[in-house]
Protein backbone atom coordinates (compact mmCIF):
# COMPACT_ATOMS: atom_id res chain seq x y z
CA UNK A 1 0.00 0.00 0.00
CA UNK A 2 2.35 2.65 1.18
CA UNK A 3 1.48 6.31 1.90
CA UNK A 4 -0.12 8.65 -0.52
CA UNK A 5 2.68 10.96 -2.11
CA UNK A 6 1.52 14.73 -1.83
CA UNK A 7 3.57 17.75 -2.43
CA UNK A 8 1.83 20.56 -0.95
CA UNK A 9 4.66 21.83 1.26
CA UNK A 10 6.35 22.88 -2.11
CA UNK A 11 3.45 24.67 -3.36
CA UNK A 12 3.33 27.47 -1.23
CA UNK A 13 7.22 28.13 -1.76
CA UNK A 14 5.99 28.18 -5.58
CA UNK A 15 3.26 30.79 -5.19
CA UNK A 16 5.70 33.01 -2.85
CA UNK A 17 8.59 32.87 -5.60
CA UNK A 18 5.72 33.78 -8.65
CA UNK A 19 4.32 36.69 -6.42
CA UNK A 20 7.96 38.25 -5.56
CA UNK A 21 8.86 38.11 -9.31
CA UNK A 22 5.39 39.79 -9.79
CA UNK A 23 6.16 42.53 -7.53
CA UNK A 24 9.64 43.04 -8.81
CA UNK A 25 8.14 43.40 -12.62
CA UNK A 26 6.07 46.04 -11.07
CA UNK A 27 8.86 47.60 -9.06
CA UNK A 28 10.89 47.71 -12.48
CA UNK A 29 7.51 49.19 -14.65
CA UNK A 30 7.29 52.31 -11.95
CA UNK A 31 10.60 52.55 -12.15
CA UNK A 32 10.55 52.89 -15.74
CA UNK A 33 7.58 55.63 -15.36
CA UNK A 34 9.40 57.83 -13.45
CA UNK A 35 12.72 58.29 -14.99
CA UNK A 36 10.67 58.63 -18.51
CA UNK A 37 8.54 61.25 -16.54
CA UNK A 38 11.99 62.93 -15.80
CA UNK A 39 11.12 62.45 -11.75
CA UNK A 40 13.78 61.33 -9.35
CA UNK A 41 14.73 58.11 -8.90
CA UNK A 42 12.20 57.28 -5.73
CA UNK A 43 13.16 53.57 -6.10
CA UNK A 44 16.74 53.34 -5.64
CA UNK A 45 18.17 50.14 -6.66
CA UNK A 46 21.73 50.16 -5.15
CA UNK A 47 21.92 51.76 -1.84
CA UNK A 48 24.70 53.75 -0.55
CA UNK A 49 27.76 51.63 -1.97
CA UNK A 50 30.58 51.30 -0.50
CA UNK A 51 32.62 54.07 -2.01
CA UNK A 52 33.46 57.24 -0.16
CA UNK A 53 30.62 59.07 -1.84
CA UNK A 54 27.73 59.10 -3.82
CA UNK A 55 27.78 59.45 -7.69
CA UNK A 56 27.14 62.78 -8.71
CA UNK A 57 23.51 64.05 -9.64
CA UNK A 58 23.29 64.96 -13.67
CA UNK A 59 24.47 68.47 -14.28
CA UNK A 60 22.06 71.05 -14.33
CA UNK A 61 22.52 71.64 -18.36
CA UNK A 62 22.30 67.82 -18.85
CA UNK A 63 19.00 67.83 -17.04
CA UNK A 64 17.74 70.44 -19.16
CA UNK A 65 18.77 69.46 -21.91
CA UNK A 66 17.13 66.42 -21.87
CA UNK A 67 13.87 68.05 -20.23
CA UNK A 68 13.52 71.34 -21.97
CA UNK A 69 9.80 70.74 -21.95
CA UNK A 70 9.41 69.88 -18.12
CA UNK A 71 9.73 72.72 -16.29
CA UNK A 72 9.35 71.33 -12.89
CA UNK A 73 12.46 68.71 -13.61
CA UNK A 74 14.66 70.77 -11.23
CA UNK A 75 12.24 72.85 -9.10
CA UNK A 76 13.74 76.60 -9.72
CA UNK A 77 13.93 77.51 -6.17
CA UNK A 78 15.88 74.28 -5.69
CA UNK A 79 17.96 75.84 -8.66
CA UNK A 80 18.80 79.02 -7.11
CA UNK A 81 19.30 77.85 -3.93
CA UNK A 82 22.32 75.73 -5.51
CA UNK A 83 24.11 78.94 -7.46
CA UNK A 84 23.71 80.57 -3.78
CA UNK A 85 24.99 77.68 -1.34
CA UNK A 86 28.62 77.65 -1.87
CA UNK A 87 30.69 74.52 -3.03
CA UNK A 88 34.32 74.25 -1.60
CA UNK A 89 37.00 71.06 -1.33
CA UNK A 90 36.94 69.61 2.32
CA UNK A 91 40.81 70.54 2.64
CA UNK A 92 39.85 74.00 2.12
CA UNK A 93 37.57 74.15 4.88
CA UNK A 94 38.95 76.55 7.81
CA UNK A 95 37.10 75.70 10.79
CA UNK A 96 38.58 74.25 14.29
CA UNK A 97 37.50 70.77 15.39
CA UNK A 98 37.31 69.52 11.10
CA UNK A 99 39.90 67.53 9.35
CA UNK A 100 40.32 65.19 12.43
CA UNK A 101 38.94 61.94 10.13
CA UNK A 102 35.68 61.76 12.52
CA UNK A 103 33.68 63.63 10.50
CA UNK A 104 31.34 62.45 8.93
CA UNK A 105 28.06 64.04 6.06
CA UNK A 106 24.95 63.18 8.36
CA UNK A 107 23.13 62.50 4.96
CA UNK A 108 25.11 59.63 3.88
CA UNK A 109 27.04 59.19 7.10
CA UNK A 110 30.23 58.64 5.06
CA UNK A 111 33.57 60.20 6.13
CA UNK A 112 34.62 63.52 4.35
CA UNK A 113 37.76 63.02 2.64
CA UNK A 114 40.19 65.57 1.65
CA UNK A 115 39.36 65.73 -1.89
CA UNK A 116 35.44 65.74 -1.24
CA UNK A 117 33.59 68.13 -2.71
CA UNK A 118 31.10 69.77 -0.14
CA UNK A 119 28.21 72.54 0.72
CA UNK A 120 28.29 74.78 3.80
CA UNK A 121 25.30 75.90 4.90
CA UNK A 122 25.36 79.90 5.59
CA UNK A 123 23.27 79.91 8.35
CA UNK A 124 24.20 76.79 10.01
CA UNK A 125 27.23 76.48 9.13
CA UNK A 126 26.50 72.83 8.40
CA UNK A 127 28.64 70.80 5.66
CA UNK A 128 27.34 67.86 3.51
CA UNK A 129 28.84 66.50 0.90
CA UNK A 130 27.73 68.69 -2.06
CA UNK A 131 25.86 65.24 -3.81
CA UNK A 132 24.18 64.59 -0.73
CA UNK A 133 22.68 68.26 -0.27
CA UNK A 134 22.04 68.69 -4.32
CA UNK A 135 19.79 65.36 -3.97
CA UNK A 136 18.21 66.81 -0.79
CA UNK A 137 17.30 70.06 -3.01
CA UNK A 138 16.92 69.11 -5.93
CA UNK A 139 15.84 65.53 -5.79
CA UNK A 140 13.21 66.03 -2.54
CA UNK A 141 12.48 69.70 -3.06
CA UNK A 142 13.77 70.60 0.72
CA UNK A 143 14.82 73.84 1.29
CA UNK A 144 16.12 73.45 4.89
CA UNK A 145 19.29 71.91 6.54
CA UNK A 146 18.40 68.50 6.80
CA UNK A 147 19.86 68.31 10.58
CA UNK A 148 18.78 71.48 12.16
CA UNK A 149 16.22 72.64 9.48
CA UNK A 150 17.20 76.17 9.39
CA UNK A 151 16.28 77.71 6.36
CA UNK A 152 19.16 77.51 3.48
CA UNK A 153 18.85 81.13 2.43
CA UNK A 154 19.48 83.70 4.97
CA UNK A 155 16.48 86.29 6.03
CA UNK A 156 18.12 89.20 4.59
CA UNK A 157 18.10 87.68 1.31
CA UNK A 158 15.10 85.94 1.73
CA UNK A 159 12.65 88.42 -0.04
CA UNK A 160 15.26 88.96 -2.74
CA UNK A 161 15.01 85.55 -3.26
CA UNK A 162 11.34 85.02 -3.19
CA UNK A 163 11.12 87.91 -6.22
CA UNK A 164 13.87 85.96 -8.31
CA UNK A 165 12.40 82.86 -7.66
CA UNK A 166 8.68 83.96 -8.96
CA UNK A 167 10.47 86.14 -11.61
CA UNK A 168 12.24 82.88 -13.10
CA UNK A 169 9.46 80.67 -12.64
CA UNK A 170 7.01 83.17 -14.49
CA UNK A 171 9.83 83.00 -17.53
CA UNK A 172 9.83 79.31 -17.63
CA UNK A 173 5.81 79.58 -17.78
CA UNK A 174 6.30 81.76 -21.31
CA UNK A 175 8.79 79.46 -22.66
CA UNK A 176 6.35 76.79 -22.77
Amino acid sequence: MGYPVGYTELLLPRIFLHLLSLLGLIRTLIDTGFRILGLPDFLESDPVSSSSSWPEPPSMSTAAHHHQESSFFFPVAARLAGKILPVIRFSELNRPGFGSGSDCCAVCLHEFENEDKIRRLTNCQHIFHRSCLDRWMMGYNQMTCPLCRTPFIPDELQVAFNQRVWSESELLAEST
